[in-house]
């Protein structure tokens, strides 16, 4: 009997020890980008694992703690233009552990999370470098314990969508509370201690204030950072040569009188794409103008092409909107949809985008017509698609594709600084064009009185006569955006 528990007792041990190996983590790859307001590091795992995130100053660096995980691939090191991180090292610890050190250029504040296996890639620990804020960071989880954050925005690269950071973070400590990390792979260091504070929420952004006669441009420069997007037979890369176009764009619109211009990406960072959206409504602007380069896989092919939101990339925005009731109070000029019934909602939805879509249209044709003038155009007339920097209810927004990139000739072109500066001139006066057409008019005729329609919003009549819903709420000294059939509003006069 003494020789069979011995026996089960054995074949446990070993059963609990090849558990143990199969549960151990693999760091395959790590990989680093610079976006808008971050830094993103992530981590891929052949398993998910416990970490450990935490702070150390002088000097200052981040430390990574991955629990049963050994390095299965060689870490690169960051250029020196990284503004997050300069070196980075790693250790053994305890035998078992994974300890990853960065070392700072400046103050961060890190949150992290997991994100599931996909097709593309296995478990990722991502983790994000804020700049500065109060002293903040990260956080120990389990993966028995830890609930997958819902799904959000995050960037291609990684393969799925993102999600929001975890809930606790933790106070750095200083180097007498946790020992420094040895350079050489093999020595081991102690366990720190965690402190766990409640993470605060961020305030909420509203759009910014501007002058009522001022006409505000949202410049996007397509793709950047880590999405490089197409690429030239010479190497030329979309992201470089399109934030090229756009900061010649924003030095041309600074001169136009009654223009201002606002650069969504000013450099080489990845924006996800509804974030871009976002920026443009916090600047206030008017219009929205994305600028792209196209790609086919015939070489020949060539010409520029300007885009509107399409009706079914419109109809499954607003379900979108409408189903998860997502509105800040200022969307679709203002007026927030919240506290409306679904009917209700679904009808102002439907008014304001229809408005909109309708100035993208006349946008659109204003600039294709320019980019006429340059050379071949690749389809005759506007295209419609589904972009996703086309959604925007309230802001007429266009999509141009410059030129291919794909084509030998026209990479050249776009390599080119006076061709790009033909180019933003030719987007400049498309956008002058429908400036004159839109603005101006209503800038320059008097005063006028409008009788509120059943049906009509806010947003709707300051499209109606080119302004904004804010001139309009000045000029009745309206606190919302409020109105009532059959009330009278006066349409201000140009400056």
């Amino acid at each position: 009997m003494r020789k069979v528990v011995l026996y089960v007792l054995g074949m446990l041990l070993v059963l609990m020890a090849d558990t143990a190996a199969a549960r151990e983590s693999k760091l395959r790859l790590l990989r680093f980008w610079n976006e808008a307001d971050h830094t993103r590091i992530v981590f891929d795992l052949s398993a998910r694992t416990e970490r450990t995130i935490f702070l150390l100053d002088h000097p200052r660096r981040v430390v990574i703690d991955l629990a049963n995980t050994r390095l299965g691939a060689r870490i690169r090191q960051p250029e020196s233009a990284q503004p997050a991180f300069g070196r980075i090292r790693y250790a053994r610890r305890n035998e078992h552990d994974l300890r990853i050190v960065l070392d700072l250029k400046k103050k961060v504040r890190p949150d992290s999370f997991y994100l599931k296996p996909d097709r593309k890639h296995g478990h990722q620990l991502v983790l994000d470098l804020y700049d500065s804020g109060p002293p903040k960071v990260a956080e120990k989880t389990s993966p028995e314990k830890h609930t997958e954050p819902p799904a959000t925005k995050s960037p291609k690269p990684i393969g799925v969508a993102g999600a929001e950071p975890e809930k606790t973070i933790v106070k750095g400590r200083s180097d007498h509370q946790i020992p420094e990390v040895p350079a050489i792979p093999g020595q081991t260091v102690s366990e720190p201690g965690i402190e766990l504070v409640e993470k605060q929420p961020e305030p909420k952004k509203s759009r910014v204030s501007k002058p009522l006669n001022e006409f505000v441009v949202a410049i996007d420069a397509g793709h950047g950072g880590n999405d490089p997007g197409a690429k030239g037979i010479r190497g030329t890369w979309e992201k470089d040569v399109v934030l090229d176009i756009a900061k010649k764009l924003d030095r041309l619109i600074a001169r136009e009188p009654g223009m201002r211009a606002v650069l969504v990406r000013d450099g080489d960072y990845f924006l996800a794409l509804r974030k871009r959206m976002r920026l443009a409504r916090d600047a206030g602007a008017d219009i929205f103008v994305s600028i792209h380069a196209d790609a086919f896989h015939q070489a020949d092919i060539r010409g520029s092409s300007v885009y509107t939101l399409s009706q079914k990339g419109a109809s499954s925005e607003a379900a979108r909107w409408l189903a998860a009731k997502e509105n800040e109070s200022d969307l679709i000029g203002g007026l927030s949809l919240d506290d409306k019934d679904d009917m209700l909602a679904g009808v102002l939805l439907d008014l304001s985008q229809t408005a909109t879509m309708d100035a993208s249209s006349d946008l659109a044709e204003k600039v294709l017509d320019n980019l006429r003038e340059l050379g071949k155009t690749h389809k005759r007339s506007v295209q419609s698609a589904g972009f996703a920097v086309l959604k925007s209810p309230d802001i007429p927004s266009i999509l141009v594709e410059t030129a291919f990139i794909s084509n030998p000739a026209e990479e050249e072109n776009l390599r080119r600084s006076a061709y790009q500066d033909k180019l933003a001139r030719a987007i400049l006066a498309g956008i002058r064009d429908y400036y004159r057409l839109r603005a101006v008019p209503a800038m320059h005729m008097a005063s006028r009185k409008h009788v509120i329609e059943p049906g009509e919003t806010l947003s709707g009549i300051a499209l109606k006569y080119g302004i904004s819903t804010r001139k309009i709420q000045a000029a009745n000294t309206l606190l919302g955006t409020e109105i009532k059939v059959g009330q009278i509003l006066e349409i201000p006069a140009g400056s």
